[in-house]
């Protein structure tokens, strides 16, 4: 385990990579455009970033389309693919402190969350789907027996991937990985604010054996970059992790153009219900507290709702204050510290408007709510609890991206389900109770693309992730992210009589 000092001796000397990787090469920049990347946890300038501008994706488009056609990647073995992949999985763990760092410093995110968290997950999901290519098979179809049709499938071609700043290397891995193993063509544009450990990725990739060029990665913000990849005519399909309100930008910009596939997973506003008949209400305070403060509450699924039932509510409220007390947050590179800076001055301002709506709405705050300042920045937001809600306020009805909850009590099954069910978004919920029959048929009226049961937020490879409504649709992770990045083919072949 790194100490802070040598964490903040390394960052002293990291190098930012401030220019698009187009076909193996960092492109001299087109414009003189450029977006500051700053520290939020010390309001320092970390680099000043080009930005990809049209011509810049024109290129980008370019050389992937024209990679994918030759097949330096889509026509080589899923065996291939797979040793570039888990060469890269390797890689990644390799550069572990590096990749850790560049996240920690440009999000705000604690080092040791990056180290321990984010860098393996990451490297196990590209070793997973790597694992997966050759125990993946085509199908033969029930024809008459002078025919015989195969049903494959086959990359769809150019993908660009724009993914969020709250877990930067995580939902780039979420991305490549399957599409890349699919033997697509990938065009990575990170968020603005944290570029660098996808810049560097995509050098690691190169030096893992990947062609030039089937990886680019597109430094820039929404209005330019992310609006001209949407539009882009020589792009197949865009996958998408971020807000709902740019979601729907992806959506008309695919009407607007070639009707490219688009995914989309968006935000979310996830209950955590709490039954009477709970067995260990401490953990379930304790998982509570995670659900919205792990990662500064910067979380899609962020359990951001609790609903506990009336009979134990004050007494779950007073364990889940204690609880709130251990998240206190602190300096990014110190390792005792569990929650870091908010990701920006600006979104720091953001979540601080809701905390003081919500006060103007009556609502009872019974901990934190207010900005601290730790080494000369105030983006760090305290752990913030409010009671006395009701399901109208923007408290309960909005996406907050914050370390912000929201705790309302109900009255048996029914209610609980109406209130849990009461928003437009439907990624995530969970539920804690010691009846088993009560816990299958409450999770099966849950409107959540994922329900976990005695505990929050549950995830792994091996499952899929995703929400309904405007939470976006599609999957990432397991074997279904493949639909996102193929095309089911069929195969007909008419035997001679």
């Amino acid at each position: 385990m790194w100490t802070q000092q040598k964490w903040q001796q390394r960052a002293e000397q990291q190098h930012f990579i401030q220019r698009a990787i187009i076909d193996g090469q960092k492109l001299t920049s087109a414009s003189e455009k450029t977006f500051a990347v700053i520290n939020p946890a010390t309001q320092r300038l970390l680099a000043e970033v080009d930005i990809s501008e049209q011509i810049t994706v024109n290129r980008a488009v370019s050389v992937a389309r024209r990679c994918f056609e030759r097949g330096d990647w889509s026509q080589q073995s899923p065996a291939s693919r797979k040793q570039v992949l888990l060469r890269l999985a390797d890689l990644i763990m390799q550069h572990a402190d590096e990749l850790a760092l560049l996240d920690s410093l440009s999000m705000g995110k604690t080092v040791t969350d990056a180290r321990e968290l984010d860098v393996p997950g990451a490297a196990g999901v590209f070793r997973w789907y790597a694992e997966s290519l050759d125990k993946l098979y085509g199908q033969i179809a029930p024809t008459a027996q002078n025919a015989v049709a195969m049903i494959t499938r086959a990359p769809i071609g150019v993908i660009a991937a724009v993914v969020p700043w709250n877990f930067p290397l995580d939902m780039a891995a979420w991305k490549l990985a399957p599409a890349l193993a699919a033997g697509n063509s990938v065009i990575l544009k990170p968020a603005e604010q944290s570029p660098f450990s996808a810049l560097r990725l995509a050098e690691l990739a190169l030096e893992a054996g990947l062609p030039p060029g089937v990886l680019n990665v597109l430094p820039g913000n929404g209005e330019i970059t992310g609006k001209a990849l949407g539009l882009h005519e020589d792009i197949d399909a865009v996958v998408f992790t971020g807000s709902t309100q740019v979601g729907k930008y992806f959506m008309h910009y695919a009407a607007q153009s070639n009707l490219k596939q688009v995914w989309l997973e968006c935000g979310g506003k996830s209950p955590n219900l709490i039954f009477a008949d709970c067995h260990n209400l401490e953990l379930a305070a304790e998982k509570a507290a995670a659900a919205i403060f792990f990662n500064q509450g910067e979380v899609c699924s962020a359990n951001s709702r609790l609903l506990v039932e009336h009979s134990i509510h004050h007494e779950f409220v007073e364990r889940l204050l204690a609880q709130a007390q251990k998240w206190q947050p602190g300096d990014p590179l110190d390792p005792a510290s569990r929650a870091g800076a908010m990701v920006s001055s600006r979104h720091s301002d953001r979540v601080m408007s809701y905390i003081q709506v919500a006060r103007e709405q009556g609502a009872e705050l019974r901990c934190g709510g207010e900005r601290l300042t730790i080494n000369g920045s105030n983006n760090f937001i305290q752990p913030t609890i409010f009671t006395g809600v009701r399901s109208d306020m923007q408290l309960v009805k909005e996406e907050i991206f914050g370390p912000v909850l929201a705790v309302m009590p109900f009255d048996g099954e029914e209610q609980a389900i109406a209130l849990a069910n009461d928003s437009i978004y439907g990624l995530a919920a969970s539920l804690w109770s010691g009846d088993l029959s009560r816990a299958h048929r409450v999770a099966q009226r849950l409107n959540a693309g994922t329900v976990s049961v005695n505990t929050i937020d549950a995830i792994d490879v091996s499952v899929p992730f995703g929400g309904g409504k405007q939470s976006g649709f599609g999957r990432d992770l397991s074997l279904h992210a493949f639909d996102k990045f193929t095309q089911l083919k069929t195969t007909w072949i008419q035997l001679c009589q």
